[in-house]
């Protein structure tokens, strides 16, 4: 067995259209799971045939058009926890998948972009923001290890953008929308990307108007964020900025963190044979 547990979140931007890039990452990077957003298809037009035959299985809450959010989980199935963020039964929005796998709780989430604002989509984003923060506490509280992956739609400070004052109106950079980020993260949850890289620019996002991406003119949006069982498990995290550079690819790049396996728990009848071979192997 690998030493590391791998998760990765990929916004892809429509997964009919990007799934060569999809299946080139998965072969290469070969995470244990993938958190993927904006799906941009039903749930009959997931591509679940061709990433069973890739090795993954696969959760999926599907939305024509709109959002979308997938988890796959690299030689085996993930197990359903939940197909949406609870306190709100009338939000029919596809954007949170909470399943478990490797012995770890993952929450995919696809936060709300919330522009133009001030408005509604603002005004959404922020109600989002609030049941997301609720239901995170469940989970921290819950004492499993627990990832929280996706693309969160906030930056969080000025150094996780290539220039913030021309992004000022922005609702990605709003103060409401940076406290709840704040919020969330003071529930003592790791920010694993800044943790691993305190000091470095990292960008995950770069937009298709005025070569951004050439320019390397980006923004640090997509998130993994790690509770108090996983933050010390935390081993590496990073971005797989190639996958950006592929023609006609999604304007997001994949994010990852790297986790220490947990020690296998020794069973109560493991520990009486050590016991018994300790004890003939003592001086009589």
């Amino acid at each position: 067995m690998p030493s590391h547990l791998k998760i990765a979140s990929f916004n892809v931007n429509g997964i009919r259209t990007r799934l060569p890039h999809l299946l080139q990452w998965l072969e290469k990077e070969k995470p244990d799971v993938a958190c993927l957003q904006e799906l941009k298809a039903a749930d009959e037009g997931f591509p679940g045939d061709e990433l069973e035959r890739a090795g993954y299985g696969a959760l999926w809450v599907g939305q024509r058009s709109w959002n979308g959010v997938a988890v796959l989980t690299r030689g085996t199935e993930p197990v359903e926890s939940r197909r949406s963020l609870p306190g709100d039964r009338a939000d029919l929005q596809s954007r949170y998948l909470e399943v478990a796998a490797h012995g770890v709780m993952v929450g995919c989430l696809y936060l709300p972009n919330g522009n133009p604002q001030p408005g509604p989509k603002f005004d959404y984003k922020l109600r989002w923001f609030e049941r997301l923060i609720r239901h995170a506490r469940g989970l921290h509280d819950s004492g499993h290890p627990v990832v929280l992956a996706g693309d969160f739609n906030v930056v969080p400070t000025d150094e996780d953008i290539y220039d913030p004052k021309h992004w000022r109106k922005d609702a990605l950079l709003q103060p409401e929308t940076r406290e709840c980020y704040r919020r969330l993260l003071a529930q003592d949850w790791t920010d694993a990307l800044r943790a691993a890289h305190p000091q470095a620019r990292i960008y995950t996002f770069w937009d298709y108007f005025r070569q951004h991406w050439q320019r390397d003119a980006g923004l640090r949006i997509d998130h993994l964020l790690l509770n108090p069982q996983l933050q010390p498990r935390l081993a590496d995290a990073g971005v797989d900025r190639w996958v950006r550079g592929l023609d006609k690819a999604s304007d997001h790049a994949p994010v990852w963190v790297k986790l220490r396996r947990a020690p296998a728990k020794t069973t109560t009848k493991a520990k009486a044979k050590a016991t018994a071979r300790s004890a003939k192997s003592e001086p009589g």
